[in-house]
């Protein structure tokens, strides 16, 4: 199925909410002296809601058929159903503090990496999708 321009919009506006919780995110990282302050109440709720944002573009990009050679390889990654459990933790209450859906994603090796791999492609992937596009009559010059 190709995906109409609209519903490229609409996946769009989740990806500008993500990457505003990333943006906040970032911009309280260099304050925290370690990884364990920058899991407090300080910076934890924008990371997780950056992470639970972009596992919501990811299953939009899925559910478009969407195709780009470098977000598909990303999204052959483990990470991804850890994404979708962690995105899960943060938007259905979770008794539990400490509840494994938060705590296996952050353990596992690579993931701030694959995390952040994943979204500059796709603020790659709308950037070239947004570009104004030449004229029909100016390609042919």
């Amino acid at each position: 199925m190709a995906a109409d321009r609209e519903a490229i919009l609409a996946l769009h506006r989740y990806f500008v909410w993500a990457n505003e919780m990333k943006r906040q995110f970032d911009q309280l990282l260099p304050r925290v002296s370690s990884y364990e302050t920058a899991m407090d109440a300080f910076t934890h709720p924008y990371m997780s809601y950056w992470y639970g944002g972009l596992y919501v573009v990811t299953e939009g990009w899925q559910e478009l058929g969407l195709s780009d050679p470098e977000i598909d390889s990303l999204l052959t990654s483990e990470h991804v159903d850890l994404l979708r459990r962690y995105r899960n933790g943060c938007f259905h209450f979770q008794a539990d503090y400490f509840d494994e859906r938060f705590r296996d994603f952050i353990a596992r090796q690579g993931s701030v990496g694959w995390i952040s791999s994943l979204h500059e492609a796709f603020s790659r992937w709308f950037l070239a999708f947004f570009q104004p596009k030449p004229a029909q009559d100016e390609q042919e010059a």
